[in-house]
């Protein structure tokens, strides 16, 4: 694309609740947006809501939102120019944005070999690490052996924890506190990641106990302009899959804060990042800090950042993949409040939030004040089985952190889903708002663990 033009079509592969907001900002760009569905998502509010649906294949995700030959086939067929995946599925997969290229289809995200080096969790520690960011102690590669990798745990000391190379989203960790349990642990992990990611290489980091999880959102164009979004906290999360997010992070001192952000910038023009991508870093009751992960792609969480700086992440996404600069620069990035986002899973959080799909029959979501809603939900669908949770995201914003709270207290009380099987996990969510460790900004990644060893049996 030259001049100030983007795309006149692109398609979307994805579906849900991610789906739907790509579409929004597609018919405010003017881009005709093209949905995709399987059979189970033949009828939502993104088929009706986009000016075309064309539907790819059965409701397993493998036979549909990941059958590569039926998105390009689709693709070609509705005249798209370029492809936004969305987060999960094909998102950050190299393959599939090569198999785009191959076919002159523009992918909405970094280039492949950017996403191929990135996405080996391993290199990507080792790359940031040559690029100045500090990393928690561990090996230069992958272990490739229980020995390698028990005689570093031995070295860097415990706990440690045992990674997947080609993993992400938390899946297949596994935490080692004692010398006895690695030959154990490490013989799981790898098994994991092997069945999870068709990989089964696995690294070995220090684990740092008691800490926080907290990421840094940056746009970067192929012109090597870039910008940072501030700081997200993620911390509240259960087996390392997040359940509530806010910008900015809370407690984190003013240094670590503009060192943090200076050094996601860093590492974006350390590789030739293209698009949006978000550094992910924990950090220690004093305010250090260390890289963890890259995500090369949108992020769920996108909205609180979008509601603090007035930022449309989407929208830069596509302006970068069109070859279009930043529209703004960083000096241009002001956020201000407070924002935070509630997940709502249809599971059920005192069951082992086991998955609770069926028909919903009453869908209402909040509305109010600097309140915002990404949901896919309506009344008379089915949670299906074959996809992930998320029903919806709520999303609200205030002066300061204590009033965000009690905005975000009183949306989720206006919140129903119900049916027949279907469970949320908005009654939990409110648990965690009214806990004095979230609260206070005190609480670690351990906090939803402990919450749930205080219910009663």
């Amino acid at each position: 694309m030259s001049g100030g033009a983007t795309f006149k079509t692109v398609l979307i592969a994805n579906r849900g609740e991610i789906g739907l907001r790509i579409a929004r900002t597609c018919r405010e760009m003017g881009i005709r947006a093209v949905a995709v569905h399987s059979s189970a998502d033949r009828d939502t509010p993104l088929t009706r809501f986009a000016d075309e649906a064309v539907h790819i294949g059965p409701s397993p995700a493998k036979a549909s939102y990941l059958n590569v030959p039926a998105l390009i086939e689709a693709a070609l067929l509705a005249g798209a120019e370029a492809i936004h995946p969305g987060y999960g599925f094909l998102s950050e997969d190299p393959d599939f944005a090569e198999i785009c290229a191959a076919h002159g289809l523009v992918f909405i995200g970094p280039p492949a070999e950017v996403m191929a080096r990135l996405g080996d969790k391993a290199a990507a520690r080792l790359i940031m690490s040559e690029a100045g960011l500090p990393v928690l102690p561990g090996g230069q590669g992958t272990a490739d052996t229980a020995t390698e990798a028990k005689a570093l745990a031995d070295r860097i000391g415990y706990p440690v924890i045992i990674k997947a190379a080609a993993g992400g989203g938390g899946r297949g960790m596994r935490v080692v506190g004692r010398p006895q349990a690695l030959l154990r642990a490490y013989s799981e992990a790898r098994a994991h990641a092997h069945i999870a990611f068709g990989d089964s290489r696995v690294y070995v980091e220090k684990f740092v106990e008691h800490a926080r999880h907290v990421e840094v959102q940056v746009l970067r164009d192929r012109l090597g302009n870039a910008v940072h979004l501030g700081t997200r906290d993620c911390t509240v999360q259960r087996k390392n899959q997040k359940l509530i997010e806010e910008t900015p992070a809370p407690r984190l001192p003013d240094e670590s804060r503009e060192r943090m952000t200076k050094l996601a910038v860093r590492g974006a023009h350390a590789v030739g990042y293209e698009g949006t991508g978000t550094f992910e870093f924990l950090v220690a009751d004093d305010g250090a800090f260390h890289f963890m992960e890259i995500n090369c792609r949108i992020q769920v969480e996108h909205p609180v950042t979008e509601m603090a700086t007035g930022i449309d992440v989407v929208r830069e996404q596509i302006r970068v993949a069109a070859g279009l600069p930043l529209s703004l620069g960083q000096d241009e990035v002001i956020a201000r409040g407070t924002s935070i986002e509630c997940r709502i899973n249809a599971e059920d959080p005192y069951n082992d939030f086991r998955p609770t799909p069926g028909r919903i029959e009453e869908f209402v979501m909040p509305a109010g004040p600097f309140t915002r809603v990404d949901s896919y939900g309506a009344p008379g669908m089915t949670v299906a089985a074959d996809y992930d949770s998320l029903l919806a995201k709520v999303i609200v914003w205030a002066p300061d952190r204590r009033q965000a709270m009690e905005r975000m207290k009183r949306a989720l009380t206006e919140v129903r889903a119900v049916g027949p099987a279907v469970r949320t996990t908005t009654p939990f969510l409110l648990e965690v708002l009214a806990d004095s460790r979230f609260s206070s900004a005190t609480h670690t990644t351990s906090l939803v663990d402990r919450m749930l060893e205080s219910l009663p049996e």
